[in-house]
């Protein structure tokens, strides 16, 4: 077997969103079908680092308010207990730049289709737009139930 084929990655953007639950559940259920992985990936930025005011907030702090934001996250979207295969990735940096950095050698790379301000910097409607021009593999973009309605 070549080695691209030894694992199939689903990468997958979590930024505690809704619209960014589902795109985690849509993950986790195609990784069941096609015996993949899912890497699960929460980008967070140091609020120093992008030039909010205010002041400056000790980035361990920080690391571990994302770390925890990030636990508290997965377990509410796998209550009972987590898929076999996921593995769980905490990553500073812009939200967009690192999913296409995930992306290289990733069989899909799934996004919500709206984000969280704040915490996460950048709206994932932005961040879905920027993964699916610049992405190294397929995009999956992921609406939340109540989208749909409108």
């Amino acid at each position: 077997m070549e080695p691209s084929e030894a694992e199939r990655r689903v990468v997958v953007g979590v930024d505690g969103s809704p619209s960014s639950y589902e795109a985690l559940r849509w993950a986790a259920r195609y990784a069941r079908l096609v015996d993949g992985t899912v890497e699960a990936i929460h980008a967070w930025d140091t609020p120093s680092a992008v030039g909010w005011s205010g002041p400056a907030i000790d980035p361990e702090f920080d690391l571990e308010q994302a770390r925890e934001r990030f636990s508290q996250e997965l377990r509410s979207v796998f209550p009972d207990e987590q898929p076999v295969r996921l593995r769980e990735h905490l990553v500073e940096g812009d939200p967009s730049e690192v999913l296409i950095r995930a992306s290289q050698g990733a069989e899909l790379l799934v996004v919500g289709s709206r984000g969280r301000g704040g915490f996460a910097r950048a709206m994932l409607g932005s961040v879905s737009q920027r993964c699916a021009q610049h992405a190294a593999c397929p995009v999956v973009v992921v609406r939340q139930e109540h989208d749909r309605a409108h």
